[in-house]
């Protein structure tokens, strides 16, 4: 049985050091303001270590951040605990309770939501990228389920807003948290309270999807 060189358990090691370190330097300052300085500092690395690990702090920066989303969705698929033969609904629940496990469940995701937070406010490139490989995937798997429950001749721009407005009631407890905390209210945190309040969303949904799609259609039945 042969080992690995020790210098390529040194360089893993490094590596694996740097990514920690740069999560947090870049979740704390942002890509713009963080420097490659601090992150080798935080990472006890040499100062070339980012050049010869990464290329530079843009290449870092994105292997950060796609790491992360990879990590949440692994440990929460949108298919999350869908029984066999699942129904629309079935479907729209295991896509807004993974989602809210993924924005809620602190110790897996908080760095990963304050640079995904940072990024709404100052984007950079790699927006642009997650964009194309996660969230317009996500979000096309979203519209199919919404247009299901829709129903046929549901006009596409009711199907667009209904969908758009499942991502806004699942990020809202996220991106409002210190308002919400400071009016007195709980954030939903231990796995039983993210169930249920993906169930309060799915259901309030269902009647929205309901009522709007009716509608939009010029439905007279109430």
């Amino acid at each position: 049985m042969t080992t690995a060189p020790a210098s390529a358990s040194s360089d893993s090691d490094t590596r694996l050091r740097l990514l920690a370190a740069a999560a947090e330097v870049f979740a704390e300052h942002g890509f713009r303001a963080a420097t490659v300085r601090d992150i080798c500092t935080r990472a006890e690395a040499n100062i070339a270590a980012v050049h010869y690990h990464f290329g530079d702090k843009e290449a870092l920066y994105h292997e950060v951040i796609e790491r992360a989303v990879q990590a949440a969705l692994t440990a929460f698929p949108p298919d999350y605990g869908l029984p066999p033969d699942p129904t629309a609904k079935d479907r729209l629940h295991a896509f807004v309770h993974s989602f809210l496990l993924r924005v809620l469940t602190v110790e897996k995701t908080s760095v990963l939501m304050r640079m995904l937070t940072r990024e709404m406010v100052e984007p950079t490139a790699a927006l642009d990228r997650l964009v194309e490989k996660v969230q317009r995937p996500l979000f096309r798997m979203l519209h199919g389920i919404v247009a299901e429950l829709s129903g046929p001749h549901t006009p596409p721009e009711t199907v667009l807003a209904c969908s758009q407005a499942v991502v806004a009631q699942c990020l809202f407890y996220k991106h409002a948290e210190h308002v919400i905390s400071r009016m007195g209210h709980r954030l939903p945190a231990t796995p039983t309270e993210i169930a249920h309040l993906a169930d309060q969303i799915t259901e309030f949904t269902l009647g929205g999807i309901e009522r709007r799609a009716r509608a939009s259609r010029g439905d007279r039945t109430s």
